[in-house]
Protein backbone atom coordinates (compact mmCIF):
# COMPACT_ATOMS: atom_id res chain seq x y z
CA UNK A 1 0.00 0.00 0.00
CA UNK A 2 2.77 2.64 1.32
CA UNK A 3 4.50 1.78 -1.99
CA UNK A 4 1.80 2.37 -4.38
CA UNK A 5 1.06 5.57 -2.25
CA UNK A 6 4.43 6.14 -3.32
CA UNK A 7 4.41 5.66 -6.66
CA UNK A 8 1.76 8.10 -6.95
CA UNK A 9 2.84 10.76 -5.52
CA UNK A 10 5.94 10.91 -7.53
CA UNK A 11 3.80 10.84 -10.88
CA UNK A 12 2.43 13.17 -9.47
CA UNK A 13 5.43 15.39 -9.15
CA UNK A 14 6.67 13.96 -12.50
CA UNK A 15 3.80 14.97 -14.75
CA UNK A 16 4.02 18.85 -14.21
CA UNK A 17 7.87 18.29 -15.10
CA UNK A 18 7.39 16.47 -18.14
CA UNK A 19 5.07 19.27 -18.96
CA UNK A 20 7.41 22.02 -18.16
CA UNK A 21 9.81 20.26 -20.24
CA UNK A 22 7.86 19.36 -22.96
CA UNK A 23 7.18 23.09 -23.59
CA UNK A 24 11.01 24.23 -23.18
CA UNK A 25 11.60 21.61 -25.79
CA UNK A 26 8.61 23.21 -28.15
CA UNK A 27 8.70 27.02 -27.62
CA UNK A 28 11.78 28.31 -25.66
CA UNK A 29 14.47 26.24 -27.32
CA UNK A 30 13.81 26.79 -30.71
CA UNK A 31 14.24 30.17 -30.09
CA UNK A 32 17.07 30.38 -28.22
CA UNK A 33 18.82 28.07 -30.22
CA UNK A 34 21.09 24.78 -28.81
CA UNK A 35 23.44 25.27 -26.44
CA UNK A 36 24.16 21.73 -24.58
CA UNK A 37 27.06 20.50 -24.72
CA UNK A 38 25.91 16.87 -24.60
CA UNK A 39 24.15 14.37 -26.60
CA UNK A 40 21.18 13.79 -26.04
CA UNK A 41 20.51 17.72 -24.59
CA UNK A 42 19.76 18.68 -20.95
CA UNK A 43 16.16 18.57 -21.76
CA UNK A 44 16.32 14.78 -23.55
CA UNK A 45 18.03 13.97 -20.93
CA UNK A 46 15.87 15.39 -18.12
CA UNK A 47 13.14 13.61 -19.86
CA UNK A 48 14.19 10.28 -19.97
CA UNK A 49 15.71 10.24 -16.89
CA UNK A 50 12.10 11.00 -15.63
CA UNK A 51 10.56 8.63 -17.16
CA UNK A 52 12.94 5.71 -16.45
CA UNK A 53 13.79 5.98 -12.80
CA UNK A 54 12.45 6.97 -9.18
CA UNK A 55 12.23 10.56 -8.77
CA UNK A 56 14.97 10.99 -6.07
CA UNK A 57 17.54 9.43 -8.42
CA UNK A 58 16.12 11.27 -11.49
CA UNK A 59 16.45 14.65 -9.54
CA UNK A 60 20.07 13.02 -8.79
CA UNK A 61 21.00 12.31 -11.89
CA UNK A 62 19.66 15.78 -13.70
CA UNK A 63 21.09 17.99 -11.29
CA UNK A 64 24.58 16.01 -11.94
CA UNK A 65 24.00 16.74 -15.74
CA UNK A 66 22.93 20.64 -15.13
CA UNK A 67 25.99 21.15 -12.98
CA UNK A 68 28.30 19.20 -15.73
CA UNK A 69 27.04 21.28 -18.68
CA UNK A 70 28.85 24.45 -18.62
CA UNK A 71 31.03 26.72 -20.98
CA UNK A 72 34.04 24.94 -19.17
CA UNK A 73 32.78 21.45 -20.41
CA UNK A 74 33.90 19.83 -23.55
CA UNK A 75 30.46 17.69 -23.20
CA UNK A 76 30.01 14.76 -25.65
CA UNK A 77 27.76 11.81 -25.70
CA UNK A 78 26.47 11.20 -22.52
CA UNK A 79 23.56 8.91 -22.16
CA UNK A 80 21.36 8.00 -19.34
CA UNK A 81 22.33 5.59 -17.38
CA UNK A 82 20.89 2.02 -17.83
CA UNK A 83 18.90 0.44 -14.88
CA UNK A 84 21.88 -2.24 -15.14
CA UNK A 85 24.34 -0.09 -14.70
CA UNK A 86 26.04 -0.79 -11.22
CA UNK A 87 26.15 3.25 -9.97
CA UNK A 88 21.83 2.13 -10.73
CA UNK A 89 21.90 -0.32 -9.02
CA UNK A 90 23.09 1.21 -5.75
CA UNK A 91 20.98 4.20 -5.74
CA UNK A 92 17.44 2.97 -6.68
CA UNK A 93 17.02 0.76 -4.05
Amino acid sequence: MINKVTKLLQNLIKAPLLLLLFFYQKLISPLIGSRCRYYPSCSHYAVETLKRFNLPYAIYLIAHRLIRCSPLSDGGIDPVPSSNSKECRILVK
